[in-house]
């Protein structure tokens, strides 16, 4: 009975830390980092007035979305129209929850670190981020207005369209793994390479479709501010501010499924893991009190490249037309995709 109780204080505990790290500090950093880095591509300052470094700018928005005035439409759906930031934030929330961020030895065995360690944790990764579009849909009809309807379709039909591609990439991994749980997926990458050069084109579509899953530019129709205004025009207040928040925060979970399934996760080099690392400094990296840190330290290092490109493509690219969208999709990257995954059933009969 005891045992049981720890595993559950366990388990919370891994939950709030997990909740707390993405919304207290990576989200809150994006945010700055965003303005930072667009300031520094387009050769401004940007925050430099609240906090050392406007380190405190997110801060002040924060307050200033909680105080300000919450209009609601007159006609709107008023439960769905509520309810539609908070399914925007709960998908975000809950696809983490499977996400391996690094690993320790417990008991002389080593463990993913992670809130629940499943045994289809991509699959089901994917299937409760792509329930974000719901929100999308439900906040664009419920406003009655017919702007942020059109925005709500256009993220249906585009979700819909890059979730193709996006399933035939990870049909190529669980191929290269031969299993589902992200931890295996990185250790398989430690035994044979970083699939990043056993999937290159898979990699490609990969990232590609993240990029549309998450409503970044170049591919961020639904809101696209220079043709319709987008599916929260009648929000505000903080329901406005959850919406921005769940971006970050897929944002932040699609980076650490492509540093799993093609970057190692949290290991060193490829072909070259921790274990070998501490094999060469004869001590065990996982099981010292202090060293396991490292193997999550370098895994977030990894987590930050991308999350910095999402930042940059947004800044340097020009947003795509609707058409263009389309058939980027459905002629370019799921042909791709096909090619790709017939490419790695042969290798992987030829290896087998």
């Amino acid at each position: 009975m005891l045992l049981f109780e720890q595993n559950w204080l366990g388990a919370i505990l891994r939950i709030l830390i997990s909740f707390g790290a993405i919304f207290g500090v990576l989200v809150y950093m994006m945010v700055w980092a965003e303005r930072k880095i667009s300031a520094w591509i387009q050769d401004r300052i940007g925050p430099n007035r609240v906090g050392p470094f406007g380190l405190l700018q997110g801060l002040a928005d924060g307050i200033k979305f909680i105080f300000k005035e919450e209009i609601k439409p007159q006609n709107c759906h008023r439960f769905l129209y509520t309810l539609a930031p908070f399914l925007a934030v709960f998908p975000a929330v809950l696809a983490f929850g499977v996400v391996p961020f690094g690993a320790r030895e417990i008991g002389g065995e080593i463990k993913p670190l992670v809130v629940a360690d499943i045994d289809a944790g991509i699959l089901f990764t994917l299937s409760i981020a792509s329930l974000g579009v719901f929100s999308i849909l439900l906040a664009g009809w419920s406003s009655n207005s017919k702007y942020p309807v059109i925005g709500g379709l256009r993220a249906g039909a585009q979700v819909i369209s890059y979730e193709v591609p996006m399933g035939l990439a990870v049909l190529a991994v669980l191929l290269l793994a031969g299993s589902a749980r992200l931890s295996d997926i990185v250790t398989m990458q430690n035994t044979h390479g970083w699939f990043l050069f056993l999937c290159p084109l898979g990699f490609f579509v990969f990232l590609s479709s993240i990029f549309a899953e998450t409503n970044r530019l170049p591919f961020d129709l639904p809101e696209g501010e220079t043709e319709i205004v987008g599916y929260h025009a009648e929000y505000s207040s903080m329901k406005f501010a959850m919406f921005f928040m769940a971006e970050y925060a897929n944002m932040i979970t699609v980076s650490c499924l492509t540093v799993l399934m093609f970057f190692g996760g949290w290991e060193f080099l490829p072909f070259c893991g921790w274990n070998q690392v501490s094999t060469f400094l004869g001590r065990s990296i996982y099981a010292d009190p202090i060293l396991w840190l490292v193997p999550t330290i370098w895994f977030c290092l990894k987590v930050f490249f991308f999350l910095f490109l999402f930042i940059w493509v947004r800044w340097t690219l020009p947003r795509f037309r609707y058409d263009q969208l389309m058939a980027l999709s459905w002629k370019k990257l799921i042909p791709i995709g096909v090619v790709n995954l017939v490419t790695t059933i042969i290798l992987v009969t030829k290896l087998s």
